[in-house]
């Protein structure tokens, strides 16, 4: 809930900040802003400059199919957007794919970019902040500044496919872990599929 100008409480729509970087996977924030569609929730995109280029290399979308696809997007140096002030209520934001330089921004607080400002302030209001970072081997600066995340309360949550849920197809891993991203913000979308236990063993007594 919030109040307008004079005192009365008014409710708000469920918003997410959502983030896209220039790591390669640029389909899972695609995915991200087509669930939040799904959900009803208000998405606040901004996207950076690599991860347009990354978003002509691995899909047949523009830059404006991509932006149309949120409820409202961003300018990547417009420091004085709605999203990079604390009093802007949201359900928290998701980085989607997170590229280490955006991490690793977000890790020192020397922010540069307006998504990496909108993080800052999503972990200073104590809000959740899922970064679902791209990136493999990692060597040690890498997990040293994950674990500095983790300890400012960030969420690290890598797309790692869930073979449980014998998936047929590269778009159904993707969309499981893009939906299990999104039930850390309490978000239940229909294209996740739940474990359902063991199933009986045939030698099973």
């Amino acid at each position: 809930m919030d109040h307008d100008v004079n005192g009365a409480v008014r409710n708000l729509p469920p918003r997410l900040v959502v983030g896209i970087s220039g790591a390669s996977g640029v389909t899972y924030g695609v995915r991200v802003l087509d669930a939040l569609n799904d959900l009803g929730v208000e998405s606040h995109l901004v996207v950076t400059r690599a991860a347009l280029l990354t978003l002509s290399q691995e899909t047949d979308l523009t830059p404006d199919d991509l932006m149309g696809r949120a409820t409202v997007s961003h300018r990547l140096n417009d420091v004085g957007a709605t999203i990079a002030s604390g009093s802007f209520r949201s359900l928290g934001m998701i980085v989607a794919p997170c590229s280490v330089r955006t991490m690793s921004e977000i890790a020192t607080g020397v922010t540069s970019t307006l998504l990496t400002r909108a993080a800052d302030v999503v972990l200073k209001e104590r809000r959740p902040l899922v970064l679902m970072v791209r990136e493999t081997p990692l060597h040690l600066g890498h997990l040293r500044t994950m674990t500095a995340l983790a300890e400012m309360g960030a969420v690290i949550a890598p797309p790692v496919p869930a073979f449980y849920a014998n998936p047929t197809s590269i778009a159904e891993m993707v969309d499981q872990s893009v939906g299990r991203a999104l039930d850390l913000f309490g978000l239940d979308w229909s294209a996740v599929r739940r474990w359902g236990g063991l199933k009986p063993s045939a030698d099973a007594e």
